[in-house]
């Protein structure tokens, strides 16, 4: 059974970003000063001649289009976490109103839950159905890999399941948003980290000549 490894990176900031607001399923764009700062910066090398893919969401497309990696193929199964009715939300205000409430569903871990939304287990399951189709779609190699522009709720439940976090409480390891987060998988095996926090790479004024 083949293994896949495979990088995924968050796309960059956009105004509901910075303003601390869930995102969810809604699609915001990246602030111009993101596309910019994008704009000085490459994938490592090693990630630079693999597929590619982004979500249907425009801040995923145009973090891959500042990095200038191309192709990018579109892939709904990597989309954020549906936050329901909460989206546009900021968690400190949910808290504030749904009390004892919002603790119990956090408390949930796994199963957490937004009104209308779905769980990170919900999300855990449709990427793997991703990397399961991905795996009968390629003939089987030890050197199977991609890598993927998509959202902080998907890094952080294929983080969770590889570093075995229950999500709840503290994040076993600080991850850096604006580096590639690299995985393995198999259907034996299921995900293991590879490596975290790989910093993508300042372009020097050569490389933009």
């Amino acid at each position: 059974m083949s293994t896949i490894r495979f990088a995924l990176l968050r796309h960059g900031v956009t105004d509901w970003n910075a303003e601390k607001r869930i995102q969810g399923r809604s699609d915001i764009s990246l602030r111009t000063d993101t596309i910019a700062h994008y704009r000085t910066l490459r994938l490592p090398d090693d990630w630079q001649d693999v597929p590619w893919y982004c979500t249907p969401l425009t801040r995923t497309r145009e973090t891959a289009d500042a990095l200038s990696i191309s192709p990018v193929t579109a892939q709904s199964d990597l989309i954020e976490m549906d936050w329901g009715t909460w989206e546009g939300e900021r968690l400190p205000d949910l808290r504030a109103k749904l009390g004892a409430e919002m603790a119990q569903n956090e408390d949930r871990g796994w199963a957490f839950r937004p009104d209308g939304g779905e769980s990170p287990q919900d999300v855990l399951v449709r990427v793997q159905d991703f990397l399961t189709r991905h795996t009968a779609n390629h003939a089987p190699s030890t050197n199977d890999t991609f890598g993927a522009i998509t959202h902080k709720g998907v890094i952080r439940v294929v983080y969770a399941a590889a570093r075995g976090w229950d999500m709840m409480g503290k994040i076993p390891d600080k991850l850096d948003w604006e580096c590639l987060h690299v995985f393995d998988w198999s259907e034996t095996d299921g995900f293991s980290v590879v490596a975290l926090n790989v910093p993508l790479i300042p372009i020097d004024n050569e490389d933009r000549i």
